[in-house]
Parts: structure tokens; sequence; C-alpha cells
């Protein structure tokens, strides 16, 4: 976003700050470029929440900030509030990438608990004029979503704070516990001018017209679908039933996976769908499907987008001695696909319009 802007305004006054995750920044020449954790916060995060925050100050009303926004900024710019460390922090991320809560209700927890997210950011620009370019990685594209909204205030109380601690459970810091128990800040914010230039619909959009020019029928399912990734993949295996003519089934949003029973595997959320919907398939021999997040990388330290399956997946990896119901039994997904060399690896992409799942149906007789 940093480089398409310079291109844009080659002859512009611009300077500024933005932060990627690691490996996600390139090079600009009056934009600086800073790295910092994800999807866990680092020290780096840290860094660079503040040297942002460090360039708004001292504004005029005639200054004009650009807020480059994007998923991902919840974690990479990491400011904790007051009383609240960045270990705690971090621990707090923890507890919510494992609850299996939406990305919406994990945003505003995060939002509560920051110097910097929830338009502080934009406060702290004032009296400058704040315009805001976002891609979202929202289900339902809200703005003040994304990367927790550091130049949006949300309208209003969105979640039960009290249910989400319980939630969270005793793990739970208590300087984190005791500021979402309490009283929210009022923070008057602007909402200046937001503009989404791409979305998760936009993206879909794009690759059925992909899919309509390679003579399949294409049939996006929605942009927001949301809930346990393995409850949706069984969902999403029924559609193939009484398809009679080539087709691919899309969709986008961001599924969860809750933690339980044993840790310690390696995955993410869109491994974890395509390795329940394989074997809710059971080798159905007329489908392939590939489900990946579109900024390359599906859960920590994964090193790969997302995994693929075809109709000889279970069985080549019972032919190797691995059971796909114990993998999947240990969300141990990304391993199960890393054996059989059918995880997506493409490297950071540098942008991010939240999952992709494509499901293809071709009957029998069809090439």
């Amino acid at each position: 976003m940093a480089a398409a802007l310079e291109s844009a305004w080659p002859d512009v006054d611009l300077s500024g700050t933005v932060v990627a995750p690691h490996g996600y920044g390139v090079p600009c020449r009056r934009i600086e470029v800073l790295e910092g954790g994800h999807p866990v916060p680092d020290e780096n995060s840290v860094r660079a929440a503040t040297r942002i925050l460090s360039r708004v100050q001292g504004l005029h009303a005639d200054d004009l900030v650009l807020a480059l926004i994007s998923g991902g900024g919840s974690a990479a710019m990491c400011l904790p509030a007051p009383g609240i460390s960045l270990a705690e922090k971090r621990t707090t991320n923890r507890l919510l990438l494992a609850s299996g809560l939406d990305i919406r209700t994990m945003n505003a927890v995060r939002r509560r608990i920051s110097a910097i997210k929830g338009g502080k950011l934009a406060a702290a620009a004032a009296p400058a004029r704040v315009c805001t370019l976002a891609i979202s990685d929202i289900p339902g594209d809200d703005p003040t979503a994304i990367a927790s909204g550091p130049t949006l205030a949300p309208a209003s109380v969105e979640c039960d704070m009290g249910a989400i601690v319980a939630r969270l459970g005793e793990e739970l810091p208590v300087s984190v516990r005791d500021r979402l128990l309490a009283p929210p800040e009022d923070l008057p914010v602007a909402a200046g001018d937001v503009r989404l230039i791409a979305t998760p619909a936009g993206a879909l959009e794009a690759a059925a017209d992909k899919a309509r020019a390679a003579g399949l029928r294409a049939v996006v399912l929605g942009d927001d679908i949301e809930g346990e990734s393995r409850e949706v993949a069984r969902g999403m295996a029924r559609l193939v039933a009484g398809v009679r003519e080539p087709t691919v089934f899309l969709s986008g949003g961001e599924t969860t996976v809750t933690l339980t029973g044993e840790k310690g595997g390696r995955g993410g959320r869109n491994t974890e769908f395509a390795l329940a919907l394989a074997i809710a398939l059971e080798g159905h021999s007329s489908v392939w499907a590939i489900a990946c997040d579109t900024d390359g990388e599906d859960g920590a330290n994964l090193g790969a987008a997302g995994g693929i399956i075809a109709p000889d997946t279970l069985a080549r990896a019972r032919a190797t001695g691995l059971d796909p119901s114990e993998f999947l039994t240990r969300h141990d997904s990304g391993n199960f696909f890393a054996a059989l060399d059918d995880l997506v690896v493409c490297g950071p992409t540098r942008t991010n319009v939240n999952d992709f799942r494509a499901i293809l149906v071709l009957p029998a007789g069809m090439d």
C-alpha cells in the first residue's frame, strides 16, 4: 500500500511510517517501512506503534493524514494501554487466537486494551484531516474492526465483556481483565473520510469471473462465512450432492478453530477446513478444493497459506500410515498436508482480504 501510494503521488511532499508483519515489508523511498510480530505482537510491534503515534503529533488543520489500514495491524502495530505490559497483551492475544471467538469480538477486546486502536490514532492526529484507506479482511467490511480500527472509534459497546472474560478463563492477566470490565473510555473521534479499496467480495467476484471464463458455473456462497472450521467444512461437503455440471463453489469470511483437548499441532483455520472437508467427502471422485488465507500465512509458524484436497487425498494419506481423523482431532492439519506435499506455499502476498475457499465439482465424465 505504501509503495503504491508513493507511485501514485510522485511529486507530492509525502512522508510517513507504516508497519507490516515480519517478512511483508517492501522498500519505499519516502515512507519508512517497519515490521512487527504477527499474529502475536512483539517488541518491534510496540516500537512501530510508538513511532507511528509520534508521526501524528503537532499536526495542523491543513495537514492530511492518510491511514493505510489492513488486516494484521492489530498485532503488527501494538501499544498496550496504561497498566498493561506487552507480555500481558501477548498472553491475551494467544488466548484470543485459541478461543474460537469471531474476529470482530477479538478486535473489540484488542481495542479496549490498546493505546492506539479504537480511534486513538485519529484522536492523536487532531486537528489534521484523516483519510482512511482500508483493505477489508472483516466479514461485513466494518471499517472500525479492520486492524481494530486505529482511526475509527466503534459506534457503541459491541459485546458482553463479562462473558468474554469468563470465556478466556483464569489465564487472562488481571490487568487486562480489570480493563475489560471497566466502563469504556468516552473518545469522540470524527468519522473522517473512509474508503474501502479492496474487499473479500471483490476478490470472490474476480475469482467467479475467471471460473466463468473457463466454462464453469460459479456459485458465490458469501464473503462473510463464519463458524467452527470443521463444521463449516461439513456443511459445504453437502453442496456437491446432485451437481450435474462443472461447478465451483466460492466463499470467503473467517472461520475459527477452538483448541480443545490435546494441543501442540501445527496448522490454521484453512488447513483444518480442508482436512475436515476431505474427511466429510470420503474420497468423492469428482471434487477438488483449496482453502487459503489470502495474506499467504494460515496460522502461526505454518509457512503456508492453506491446503488443497483431491479425490485421492485420503487414500494417499492412509497408504503412508496417516490417520486423517487423528490429525483433525489434535488440530494438526498443517503437518497432515505437509506430509502429502499438499500445502499451498506462496510466501507473503502483501494484501489481505481474509480467507478464500473454492470447491470444484467435475461430475463423472467431465475433464
